[in-house]
């Protein structure tokens, strides 16, 4: 994946970081791990949902196949594909939906990015909740796998984090 966690990817996702409210690794473990990242968004869950949906809006053409987040799509229905066009009439499906309720919670599995390469089963929600004039949102994205897998965790975290910065910021200016 192009630059998926290039020496800036990791510095920018480092930086996004320290302004994130919560990020842990759970379960930690040599074929398995769980990165949770929280924040609160100043934006109704409604308006957050919308934007969630819409990843070329939000996810970072860094962690892209094309290079271009403008690539990306995602069908936001049981079967739905989050997928990327390619040059040259080539895709990548990131990942697959299989539970949607709107405003309310998004669920999908795949392995993201690099981990594709891996024998890795891999699921990702999040989920909205009303607070304090806005919405919690909570991404979970829990993975198992080969031996090794445990190692990219912090990795995978910090490109979770930068993300889910990245979907606050477009949430609360998409007013």
């Amino acid at each position: 994946m192009r630059g998926w966690m290039t020496g800036a990817a990791m510095a920018a996702a480092a930086a996004l970081a320290a302004g994130r409210a919560e990020a842990s690794i759970e379960g930690p473990s040599a074929t398995a791990f769980t990165a949770v990242e929280t924040a609160h968004i100043a934006a109704a869950p409604d308006r957050v949902f919308a934007v969630l949906i819409e990843p070329a809006r939000w996810w970072s053409s860094d962690h892209s196949y094309s290079g271009d987040a403008a690539n990306f799509h995602l069908d936001a229905r049981a079967g739905g594909c989050w997928c990327e066009t390619l040059p040259n009439g080539g895709s990548a499906e990131h990942l697959r939906v299989v539970n949607v309720v709107p405003g309310k919670m998004l669920r999908l599995t795949g392995a993201l990015g690099p981990l594709q390469t891996m024998p890795v089963q891999g699921v990702l929600t999040v989920s909205l909740t009303p607070a304090g004039g806005g919405t919690d949102v909570k991404l979970t994205y829990a993975l198992i796998g080969p031996a090794g897998l445990g190692d990219l965790a912090g990795p995978v975290d910090n490109v979770l984090g930068q993300e889910v910065a990245r979907l606050k910021a477009t949430a609360e200016s998409a007013r």
